[in-house]
């Protein structure tokens, strides 16, 4: 018997604002490996949640496509669910054949295969001192790269004009891209959950400012907010397609981590998981922007002011080993203006003082933490954000992202 009802509650694929607080991403697991059994099920309410499942499988696949019947054996759907589903896919323009694959005694089966092109969203990083926006596909791949410089400690109406035209720039540079919302990423502490803002370091202004209702009203899209680091992670882990557990440190005006842990970002539950930087290593030391002393992101930056990455990436490392004692991580991954900067000196750096660190205390015996630079370069975070959004058309984790709708 087909599942194929319509529910009460998902939103169709071919909304433009397929994010709703009243809707939140569909539930089910991670389609980070092709081999493994993604989480279908055969249940009247699921419609919404099957497409995404589905979806994900075509997005594993890559240009090779999978076959119909293969999506039935890797999703646990009925061959029927399958057919009815790829074939609203296709008529979304979502799906596409991919040609037939050659004969091995019976029907050649017809291969289906993402369309990339077929919807787009935007990620926006709002640092301190610039924005960064990217268009991307569903492949996760950048169309259109827009950056400039931004002053985050301005007033929120020079804020949100700086982040509009962003997003105009690179909507201009697509202009039959159908977008379906924006994700912005900035400094924390935040809400990623009501979209408000906490006392940012060094800009307490922004303290309990509701940057994702505002943002969703000036865009006209729908808008999921979260922190740069987490953005990041969450990005990272989507094109990895089963991470594992990773620590990502970014070092740029400032000094966060995005964790992901058994292949899904981990937030806390406020959100303040991953503020890394505030960790105190050395007592009474320098002055740090939060208004404690002997912060690791104050002697980073620091070290890395006075031309000494070298010692920068020194103490990184000390703190990349606090990390992966506590969390029993697999990799680190670097990231952030100041790392790509010199990043062979701080992958070096990171390295050697992480082996060190875990050698001396004996962690985890003779194991090595691969460190390496994360992939994205300077768009990284924009990018990340923009799989935010992304990701809810994909079979994911039911995330706590609730995205605001811009008024009417």
């Amino acid at each position: 018997m087909s599942s194929e009802h319509p529910p009460t509650s998902a939103p169709p694929l071919s909304s433009e604002h397929a994010l709703s607080s009243a809707h939140p991403p569909p539930s089910g697991l991670p389609v980070s490996d092709p081999a493994r059994r993604a989480s279908g099920a055969n249940l009247p309410l699921l419609r919404g949640h099957n497409a995404a499942v589905l979806l994900g499988l075509l997005r594993a696949a890559g240009e090779g496509g999978v076959s119909r019947l293969e999506l039935a054996e890797r999703s646990g759907l009925t061959p029927q669910a399958v057919s009815k589903i790829t074939a609203r896919l296709r008529e979304e323009g979502l799906a596409a054949e991919a040609g037939r694959r050659a004969s091995t005694g019976g029907k050649p089966r017809t291969v289906l295969r993402l369309v990339p092109g077929a919807r787009h969203a935007i990620g926006l990083h709002l640092d301190r001192d610039e924005s960064v926006a990217v268009l991307a596909d569903l492949a996760g791949e950048p169309v259109a790269v827009r950056r400039a410089p931004l002053d985050l400690g301005a007033g929120a109406e020079e804020v949100l004009a700086a982040a509009a035209d962003r997003v105009a720039e690179v909507r201009a540079a697509a202009p039959e891209a159908r977008v379906i919302g924006a994700g912005v990423a900035c400094p924390g502490p935040l809400d990623h959950r009501t979209g408000v803002l906490h006392r940012v370091t060094g800009l307490p202004q922004w303290d309990g400012y509701p940057l994702r209702a505002a943002l969703a009203e000036r865009l006209g899209l729908p808008v999921v907010l979260d922190k740069d680091t987490n953005a990041a992670a969450h990005g990272l882990a989507q094109r990895a397609r089963g991470a594992g557990s990773f620590g990502y440190l970014h070092l740029g005006t400032g000094l966060g981590a995005g964790l992901v842990l058994g292949g899904a970002v981990h937030r806390g539950t406020r959100t303040g998981a991953g503020e890394f930087g505030h960790q105190v290593v050395q007592l009474d030391g320098p002055p740090c922007g939060c208004g404690k002393r002997g912060c690791i992101e104050a002697l980073c930056l620091a070290a890395a002011a006075a031309g000494d990455p070298a010692e920068a990436a020194r103490v990184l490392g000390v703190g990349a080993a606090n990390l992966v004692e506590l969390l029993d991580v697999d990799r680190v991954l670097l990231g952030g203006r100041t790392v790509l900067a010199d990043p062979d000196t701080y992958v070096r750096g990171v390295a050697a003082s992480l082996d060190g660190q875990l050698r001396a205390h004996g962690a985890g015996g003779a194991r090595t933490v691969p460190v390496e630079a994360a992939p994205g370069g300077p768009h990284t975070v924009a990018l990340g954000a923009a799989h935010l959004v992304l990701g809810t058309l994909f079979a994911a984790p039911h995330g706590p992202f609730t995205a605001a709708r811009p008024a009417v």
